[in-house]
């Protein structure tokens, strides 16, 4: 797992991917963009421009203020919107990255069967519902768990990305059945690396190159547990 990890990074330089990497950042802040942009909208919609204080009387420019104090907001909530941002990037981008990693370490390899982008698009999709899904019951869990947020976060998510990442990957070369035994006979070691992808994922900056170096870690774990038969 940590060896398809530092093969991946060891690869950031290659131009196809710096290619991908500056795609991904560019579609990764549109979205958090698009997404601050309608909450910014929730703002001037819900809230008054002016409030009545006791002592202090009115206090007016309040659009600015909450409008200012929401950019703090979305940095913080950029941590949980990025795991759907790499849901959706890996349908885009994963035959890019992928193809770009068989032909540096795999070159031996006949060409892989591409998923379409219909379909890499449908399984982003609906993944990406999962991932909504599960995080929205993730959050009445949080309460209860205290300083374990993190853990707790990077579990769920590691569980989802692992699977997500490892099934697309996969399926580029095994027909679906193989991809979902295979998936259940290494689903711990799976599990980790979903969870090393997740956890840089809450890290502002950095986890605008995670979604690449997830796509090209899952395709080295995938190709070192088929030469291993596993």
């Amino acid at each position: 797992m940590f060896t398809a990890f530092f093969r991946a990074l060891g690869q950031l330089g290659d131009r196809r991917f710096r290619r991908v990497v500056f795609l991904g950042i560019l579609l990764a802040l549109a979205l958090l963009f698009g997404v601050y942009a309608l909450f910014l909208q929730l703002i001037w919609w819900l809230s008054p421009d002016q409030i009545n204080l006791p002592v202090i009387g009115p206090v007016t420019g309040m659009h600015t203020l909450l409008g200012w104090t929401s950019v703090l907001f979305m940095i913080g909530l950029s941590v949980f919107l990025m795991v759907p941002v790499a849901s959706a990037f890996t349908g885009i981008f994963l035959e890019d990255v992928a193809d770009a990693v068989e032909d540096r370490h795999y070159p031996q390899l006949p060409p892989a069967t591409p998923l379409s982008l219909g379909e890499g698009l449908r399984q982003s999709v609906n993944f990406l519902g999962v991932v909504i899904v599960v995080n929205l019951g993730a959050l009445f869990l949080y309460p209860f768990v205290g300083p374990g947020i993190p853990i707790l976060f990077w579990a769920v998510n590691g569980f989802l990305l692992g699977r997500e990442y490892f099934s697309l990957v996969a399926l580029r070369r095994l027909p679906p059945s193989e991809v979902k035994a295979m998936r259940r006979r290494n689903r711990w070691t799976l599990w980790a690396a979903g969870a090393m992808m997740a956890a840089p994922l809450t890290v502002p900056v950095l986890n605008l190159v995670i979604p690449v170096l997830g796509v090209a870690t899952f395709t080295h774990l995938y190709h070192q547990l088929a030469s291993a038969g596993r």
